[in-house]
């Protein structure tokens, strides 16, 4: 009898912690938000994140808060003999944490490593190349997003797209797109919705898109999305979402649709930051 008391009590408590740790982990999360933002972290982000004076009051004050939450559960780590400075995390959280506006209350819930290489770094792939043959192939990478717990950055290429705001591409948004996508574990082009009626608008626009920029590419013809969205409905969420937040009004006027989705996503509208 003591025996089954004892299972009900370890239920119990069981229970009791999955109820409880979500509503504790809010309030330890509002805690961190509260606290003051260092005037160092605001010279640097001011320095590296282009729009971040465009942004509203309200927005740099929810940016601040999520950057702070960020910086205190992600780990960074150094590869190749780089030593991890302040200005990396604080560049790469606020990049990263602009795709949290949105308030969704997740903070990349699978990532737990940020790994920063100081340049290109280069990979060796398996390929199938037939029935039974297969071929290692070194490929040179900018940045990766991992299904499990790990993201991989090239410094270099993030110090380029602090420079080169209006061009389109940003590794860190690119790659924390993936992470978006990958959060209920498939990339496929299909981030977490708010709610399921959502998903039905969500394929109908985004397979639109998706199969006009293939045909663009195809026939050679320019576009304001960057031809590497052609590779697979998942690369194409992620470069959308470095051209809505680097070229919104041309996306806006392209592509009126996948602006309006995207823009319904993450609650922000990035024209109005345009200078």
């Amino acid at each position: 009898m003591q025996a089954i008391i004892l299972i009900f009590i370890i239920l119990g408590l069981i229970v009791t912690t999955i109820l409880i740790s979500p509503l504790l982990t809010k309030q330890r999360r509002n805690r961190i938000k509260r606290r003051s933002f260092p005037p160092l972290w605001q010279a640097i982000i001011e320095n590296n994140l282009p729009i971040y004076l465009r942004l509203t009051t309200d927005e740099r004050r929810r940016l601040q808060g999520h950057i702070q939450v960020f910086l205190k559960e992600k780990q960074f780590i150094g590869c190749q003999g780089l030593q991890v400075t302040v200005e990396m995390k604080l560049t790469i959280a606020a990049f990263a944490c602009l795709l949290l506006l949105n308030e969704r209350a997740e903070y990349f819930p699978k990532l737990r490593s940020i790994l920063i290489y100081p340049s290109t770094y280069v990979v060796t792939e398996t390929i199938a190349t037939g029935s039974y043959f297969i071929s290692e192939k070194r490929i040179a990478k900018l940045g990766e997003s991992w299904t499990r717990d790990q993201l991989i950055l090239s410094w270099e290429q993030v110090q380029q797209d602090t420079r080169n705001w209006h061009d389109g591409r940003n590794v860190v948004l690119h790659e924390f797109a993936h992470q978006l996508d990958q959060e209920d574990g498939k990339a496929e082009g299909v981030p977490i919705l708010p709610q399921k009626s959502d998903y039905a608008i969500w394929a109908q626009v985004m397979t639109a898109e998706y199969q006009q920029l293939c045909h663009d590419v195809d026939n050679g013809l320019h576009t304001v999305l960057d031809s590497y969205g052609a590779t697979n409905p998942a690369e194409f969420f992620a470069v959308a979402t470095e051209t809505f937040f680097e070229k919104p009004r041309e996306l806006l006027q392209q592509h009126p649709a996948l602006y309006e989705l995207l823009q319904g996503y993450y609650q922000v509208n990035p024209q109005l930051w345009v200078v």
